[in-house]
């Protein structure tokens, strides 16, 4: 006999009413209207920490063999109400034996069949909107994996549930999220960007950029590359448009002028394709770092771009690279900030970023920058993913994404922060 039961865990504390249901016949092909695959929706979790294994592949949960790994699916839901809940799923030897898990309580579900079928988990009533969980563990199997998990079924409103149905890699990913900062009237011809950026403990998540400098050639900020590496990156995109560098020609490449020491340099691809410089630097977290970012127009139809990064326990401006970008005759434009992770396995994270005292140089003096647009990407404007926010923390602006978390912020909401009125003060003249 079958143990049914209606689980799901809610991230933020809103009230479920749990409905036990009980049936001895066997499963069989359920009715309901939401098909949420666990292929772009479930994690591995192991004690906390995702570990990057092939048991989630782009059919679903396949290859599932360790016990110590739990299968947690998320979606989410815009209105409270009643749902019922089922699950697909194939054994391949025999039966097994897994674990369901709803907060502390567990109940215990027999899987046979070498055919998917969908096994019913009961209904309940929610009370809230927001991100649930499924928890799934294995305990017994028959074979040498537990189950082929496919989906997770659910009986609701149909235009209530939110999950990533399309562009796997990017849901997985999570959403971009960006500030777009608006230009003091009058001002324009900007040869330099400077901006500061804080990122708070336990917020420098493996897979994060913390991208302090963007403009509309390039970007140039922090990364979390690994557990042991942090990088100072900054790139520039080719004006010729395409992901893969090889196919730039050699008139419209990026030429490095020069870089700083310890700087890496080489070309980029797969999301436009350019050049790219990195310093491999152990930043640390509750520091507030320098970005300066210059450009220039050479005359003969090329810009010239330069970053220098400020480390203030070394109290100087440290070059990262100039590069040479042609068929550009422009100066900084379109300024933003964005924070994004990079690491499709580490979107079941979050990570924020606290971003401030912005100013642009127009040749003659400082303006600051205080007001800005927050925006994000299509994963989010799709709502494959809902766990985004920004806008302003103390005396600057901050930028949160990933996690499934519930502090959503509209789209195309516009914030000011506290002016600070305290121009940088920098040597442009001994800068190297």
């Amino acid at each position: 006999m079958f143990l049914i039961l209606v689980f799901i865990a809610m991230i933020n504390s809103c009230a479920v009413n749990l409905h036990e249901k009980k049936d001895d016949t066997k499963s069989e092909e359920s009715e309901l209207n939401i098909v949420i695959p666990t292929a772009g929706n479930s994690w591995v979790m192991n004690g906390g920490d995702y570990t990057p294994l092939n048991i989630i592949t782009s059919e679903g949960i396949r290859n599932w063999t360790n016990s110590n790994h739990t299968i947690r699916t998320f979606f989410y839901l815009e209105k409270g109400g009643q749902v019922s809940l089922s699950i697909r799923a194939k054994v391949n030897t025999g039966n097994s034996k897994i674990e369901v898990t709803f907060q502390n309580n567990s109940q215990n579900i027999v899987l046979t069949g070498s055919d998917f079928r969908d096994t019913q988990l009961g209904d309940f009533f929610i009370e809230g909107s927001g991100y649930y969980f499924i928890d799934i563990n294995g305990l017994e199997k028959d074979g040498t994996t537990y189950a082929d998990l496919d989906a997770i079924l659910l009986g609701a409103d149909v235009d209530s549930a939110k999950f990533i149905k399309d562009d796997l890699y990017f849901g997985r990913r999570g959403p971009s999220v960006h500030l777009n900062f608006s230009m003091p009237e009058g001002v324009n011809q900007v040869e330099w960007f400077y901006s500061e950026i804080e990122i708070p403990e336990n917020q420098d998540v493996i897979g994060s950029y913390f991208m302090a400098n963007g403009f509309g050639e390039g970007y140039f900020g922090i990364q979390v590359n690994s557990s042991t590496e942090r990088r100072i990156l900054f790139s520039i995109w080719s004006p010729f448009q395409t992901d893969d560098p090889s196919e730039i020609p050699d008139e419209d490449k990026i030429k490095l002028l020069k870089k700083g020491a310890g700087v890496t340099t080489g070309e980029f691809g797969n999301e436009g394709s350019g050049g790219q410089s990195y310093k491999v630097f152990n930043w640390k977290t509750e520091v507030k770092y320098g970005f300066l970012l210059g450009a220039k127009p050479t005359g003969n139809g090329d810009t010239d771009y330069i970053a220098y990064f400020h480390d203030p326990q070394m109290n100087e401006w440290n070059l990262i690279a100039q590069f040479r970008r042609p068929k550009t005759n422009t100066y900084l434009k379109n300024l933003y900030s964005f924070l994004e992770n990079f690491i499709p396995y580490q979107g079941v994270f979050e990570r924020k970023g606290l971003y401030g005292n912005q100013w642009v140089y127009d040749s003659k003096e400082w303006h600051e920058l205080f007001k800005a647009k927050f925006t994000a990407d299509n994963t989010a404007r799709k709502k494959n993913r809902l766990d985004y926010s920004g806008g302003i923390e103390g005396n600057g602006f901050y930028l949160k994404n990933c996690g499934f978390t519930n502090d959503k912020v509209m789209i195309d909401s516009r914030f000011e922060r506290t002016k600070l009125n305290q121009a940088p003060i920098i040597d442009f003249g001994m800068l190297e």
